[in-house]
């Protein structure tokens, strides 16, 4: 039975992205960004408030993606993604500076930072139609490194656990998958399967550094896996649905404790053995309002938490 954390549900408003404080155990700080702004809760999701009151808006600002500093415990800076640019919180969203990418504004549809953001400053944005931005002083500036991207409506974005050594990010786009391997500077066209695209999640295993191992989700054509670092890919037959996987989840402990989160329109599977078998993630689960966005602050398992953003406002805690 899943708990609503966030409103009574608003047909016009959708929770886009989800993500949560390394603290989270202990400070219970999260945020949703959703077509009626960001919100924070500081309770693990019992109770939110707009992070966006002392921009003074005299109407909705839509958030459409959000990342946090790794360090945002002690750092308490964020990021979140609009039409147009990126806003920066360097106070855990209390105030806000704007950054502007281009004209015409593309939609900023992913951000990823850097594992050693803290010392690197490195964040990455993803745009539907302008390709990819990089900042390295903390979102400043930023500058477009589309070299070699020959799609610039980009999805989705995965940057290497790895990064600070392997240097190499992912995307998604309407036509497939790209890599770099030199901080997002130029791109290479992955073998993926044409037929299989839009590419709309990714997730690489947290010991991407030696398994090579990285999922992507499609938009009709279901879940595929590659092995060794996208050269080729596997389609995960096994997960028998032609449903969007608008998100992958991997275990902390992936590939030891090989468990698997998919988010499809309307419902949550789960594999424990690395996608050879799948279930509901909870029996009796059932979604009427389609699912956009997913975390798991407390890790994948059994009895763990997730939180689910939904198509018209609510956070649910599953």
């Amino acid at each position: 039975m899943e708990d609503e954390l966030m409103n009574d549900g608003d047909p016009e408003d959708v929770v886009y992205a989800l993500a949560y404080s390394p603290d989270f155990a202990s400070s219970g700080v999260c945020f949703a960004a959703c077509e009626s702004g960001l919100m924070r809760s500081d309770d693990g999701g019992a109770s939110w408030f707009s992070a966006f009151d002392s921009l003074n808006l005299e109407e909705p600002l839509p958030a459409v993606s959000l990342v946090l500093s790794p360090a945002f415990a002690t750092d308490a800076i964020l990021f979140t993604g609009m039409n147009g640019g990126v806003l920066r919180s360097l106070d855990g969203g209390k105030s806000w500076t704007v950054a502007q990418l281009q004209s015409p504004p593309p939609l900023v549809s992913s951000l990823a930072v850097s594992p050693g953001f803290p010392t690197d400053g490195m964040i990455f944005a993803a745009t539907i139609g302008a390709g990819v931005f990089r900042s390295i002083d903390r979102g400043a500036e930023w500058i477009s490194w589309n070299f070699g991207l020959y799609d610039l409506s980009v999805l989705c974005l995965a940057v290497s656990p790895n990064f600070i050594d392997d240097k190499t990010i992912f995307v998604g786009t309407e036509s497939g998958v790209f890599r770099s391997t030199n901080e997002g500077r130029s791109w290479r066209s992955l073998d993926f399967p044409a037929s299989a695209a839009p590419v709309v999640s990714l997730a690489l295993s947290p010991n991407y550094g030696q398994d090579g191992t990285l999922f992507a989700g499609s938009e009709a054509a279901g879940l595929f896996c590659s092995n060794d670092r996208g050269r080729t890919w596997q389609h995960v037959d096994e997960l028998d649905s032609t449903d969007t996987v608008n998100a992958v989840l991997l275990s902390p402990d992936f590939p030891g404790k090989p468990e698997i989160l998919v988010m499809l329109e309307n419902r949550l599977l789960f594999s424990r053995d690395q996608g050879k078998t799948w279930q509901d993630w909870k029996k009796g689960l059932e979604f009427e309002v389609g699912l956009v966005s997913v975390a798991a602050p407390a890790g994948l398992g059994a009895g763990l938490p997730l939180l689910v953003g939904m198509g018209d406002g609510r956070v649910l805690c599953v």
